[in-house]
């Protein structure tokens, strides 16, 4: 099992959302990671800035294929292929990467979550590790208790 971010691009909520609520999320033909993802997989969903902030995650409930045409019809995105979800969970609060970035990288001594907390990610579809899945959903748990 593998952990993903998934970026939406756009940083949008409400259409990010919208993939949620319908267990869809497209895969763009040219994504890096596209044939890794795979049944089982999860995935946290994150809004690039101005947001900065992760609303939700998902398991992976297909691998990257095109759409039925069924499924092409409910949609509510533009890419002609994508994954099935499941298990979604759609996050309020949201999670603020600050608060990740403080959380998996205390010291601010590892340049690639420093550069992508700062930038943001260039790819829809990013790998990531078991610690920074998991340390991103605890702070989710921590934020619907208070």
């Amino acid at each position: 099992m593998a952990h993903w971010l998934f970026n939406f691009s756009d940083g949008d909520r409400q259409p990010a959302t919208a993939l949620l609520r319908a267990k869809m999320w497209g895969v763009g033909r040219h994504e890096g990671h596209r044939d890794a993802l795979a049944v089982g997989d999860l995935a946290l969903i994150y809004l690039p800035a101005p947001d900065a902030e992760f609303i939700g995650r998902a398991e992976l409930a297909t691998a990257v294929h095109d759409w039925t045409p069924t499924e092409a019809e409910a949609c509510p995105g533009q890419s002609p292929s994508g994954v099935l979800l499941s298990h979604v969970e759609e996050w309020d609060p949201a999670v603020p990467m600050e608060n990740v970035v403080q959380r998996i990288d205390p010291t601010a001594s590892n340049p690639l979550v420093q550069a992508n907390a700062a930038a943001g990610f260039r790819y829809g579809v990013v790998r990531i590790t078991d610690d920074e899945y998991e340390a991103t959903v605890a702070l989710s748990r921590e934020a619907r208790r208070t």
